[in-house]
């Protein structure tokens, strides 16, 4: 793991806004997870969402991530976890668009995509 990535993935860091790799990507495929690579989120659930951060509606499954209360920087989120490796990926919102309407809000440096051949 690089700095960067440790930082994310194990201590619950954040990369500035419009800063990670994957923001903007389009590339159609499946992001995994940067420390064990298990399966995170699909390009077909990735939507800009302006917020700066690689944003999606719904996970690869229902058993890819895992939900942690969040209550730091004195405000109350949802922390969201790789569930096989418990690394650090974001946060989850109930402000996405729909069928789910949630924004699952990843940091770039903890994911990898896996592009569709």
């Amino acid at each position: 793991m690089t700095p960067e990535q440790y930082q994310v993935c194990r201590c619950g860091g954040t990369e500035p806004a419009f800063s990670g790799k994957y923001w903007d990507t389009k590339t159609a495929g499946t992001y995994h997870c940067t420390a064990c690579a298990a399966p995170l989120f699909s390009s077909e659930t990735k939507y800009d969402s302006g917020s700066g951060w690689p944003s999606f509606w719904a996970a690869a499954s229902e058993h890819a991530v895992t939900e942690k209360a969040d209550t730091s920087l004195g405000m109350r989120r949802i922390e969201i976890l790789c569930a096989s490796c418990e690394s650090h990926l974001g946060h989850v919102f109930p402000d996405g668009p729909q069928p789910t309407g949630l924004r699952y809000c990843v940091n770039s440096t903890s994911l990898e995509l896996k592009a569709k051949e």
